[in-house]
């Protein structure tokens, strides 16, 4: 699309590079548009915002900003939303002035602005949370929570997940993880894996969809709404409409209420232990980091690493390596947990048998090697005997002396040339 200085909606977008972003910054300029009760669309609030500035002025423009933002704080003293949200809701409409070529004294605007925390005291939810969270009888939910938690997605990425973005990955005829490709074909592209869990789920679901009529294609949205399954309504599995990030948090927030997760917030409480959908990529990073190295683990919640990102490049196959690491840490259900132990355990078990076996062998060697030089030591004894002109000895013993030291090692195992060790050493003993 080409942009002009006409569009000032295009202006805005053009600035904003990640797609989260760009969603979550329309909404809320829109919340503006709405509070100064613009009609039209998005672009024709937008545009007839432009021209009351023109008409009226930067003095007009502030007053109006300055009482939307004032409206916002009288929220947060009431509770409603947290003080750290009030800065939001000016971040985009000053991008969207800034774009358009529109400057306020924002450092005025902003004085009397609560400063809130600058950083996050929510945590991620446990896995006894999460087991209890699956357990709502939607047939997304699981697919749903057990990919977000084992790859990091961010909710908007439901936005772009199609069949093809996933691609399991096998060694032996199993599947390992597999890989997933966020924000398909946009700038911000990046990719994770998610766990052979997950995998299993997202696979029980299209197989669900193909099943009940839904002709499935790699373009086939990963999720989509659902349709009346007792009555058979077929001509509603073949219509799909995707299920939107925002159709994905309203599931998420649902079932934590149902499960009896998510409990109505005490006075004076303004927000919850663990978001509905956040919290998800917080439980990812935070197990994650126990078992990958940190960089890893932001580069496959495509994060930016700063000036690593210029000389810290690993490759697909060296992050799937790191990443198998922490499959148990990300696996949700108790029978795929249980499965994992008991694998673990095995894994154990038989590397103890390997290094028991490898000790054996080297024990053995070890014994060999001590066998070979006490041969040796044998043959210098009886060398230096018969060079010993003080000592006698019959035509025979002198013969079966050279043939034995002119012989290699004529035993057939260690045990057998120990003996003749022994033997040896009173071969030239006096009588």
């Amino acid at each position: 699309m080409t942009i002009s200085e006409s569009e000032p909606m295009g202006m805005f977008l053009y600035a904003l590079k990640s797609p989260v972003s760009k969603q979550r910054y329309q909404k809320r300029l829109e919340n503006f548009f709405d509070f100064l009760e613009l009609q039209g669309s998005t672009e024709d609030q937008a545009k007839t915002l432009i021209l009351q500035i023109k008409e009226h002025g930067l003095t007009w423009l502030t007053a109006k900003t300055m009482n939307y933002l004032n409206y916002h704080k009288e929220r947060a003293e009431r509770g409603e939303i947290s003080d750290a949200t009030v800065r939001n809701y000016y971040k985009p409409l000053k991008l969207f002035l800034e774009m358009n070529d529109v400057t306020l004294q924002w450092k005025k605007i902003t004085r009397g602005l609560p400063r809130g925390r600058r950083y996050a005291s929510d945590r991620a939810p446990t896995i006894d949370e999460i087991q209890k969270l699956v357990e709502y009888p939607d047939r997304r939910i699981r697919a749903i929570v057990f990919t977000m938690c084992s790859s990091g997605i961010r909710l908007g990425a439901w936005d772009y997940l199609k069949w093809k973005d996933i691609t399991p990955i096998q060694q032996n005829d199993k599947i390992i993880a597999a890989k997933i490709v966020v924000y398909s074909g946009d700038s911000e592209q990046y990719f994770s894996f998610i766990s052979p869990e997950a995998y299993s789920e997202l696979k029980k679901w299209i197989d669900f969809r193909s099943e009940s009529g839904e002709t499935i294609t790699d373009d086939s949205w990963l999720m989509r709404d659902l349709w009346n399954i007792e009555k058979f309504a077929r001509g509603m599995v073949t219509a799909s409409k995707k299920l939107k990030a925002s159709g994905v948090k309203r599931l998420i927030e649902r079932a934590l209420k149902a499960q009896g997760i998510r409990k109505t917030l005490p006075t004076g409480q303004k927000r919850y232990e663990f978001q509905a959908d956040h919290g998800f990529r917080k439980f990812f990073k935070t197990h994650t980091e126990q078992v990958m190295k940190p960089i890893n683990v932001e580069v496959l919640m495509g994060h930016s690493t700063g000036i690593s990102d210029s000389y810290y490049r690993p490759n697909e196959n060296e992050l799937l390596v790191d990443y198998l690491k922490a499959i148990p840490e990300v696996t949700i259900s108790s029978e795929h947990r249980q499965q994992l132990k008991i694998r673990n355990q095995d894994e154990i078990i038989s590397e103890l048998e390997r290094n028991q076996a490898q000790m054996t062998h080297l024990k053995e060697g070890v014994n060999i090697l001590g066998a070979l030089l006490a041969e040796q030591r044998v043959k210098n004894n009886i060398r230096n005997e018969l060079e010993n002109p003080t000592h006698h000895h019959t035509e025979e013993q002198i013969h079966s002396l050279k043939e034995f030291c002119k012989s290699s090692s004529v035993f057939e195992d260690w045990q057998s040339l120990i003996e003749w060790s022994k033997k040896g050493s009173k071969v030239f003993s006096k009588d």
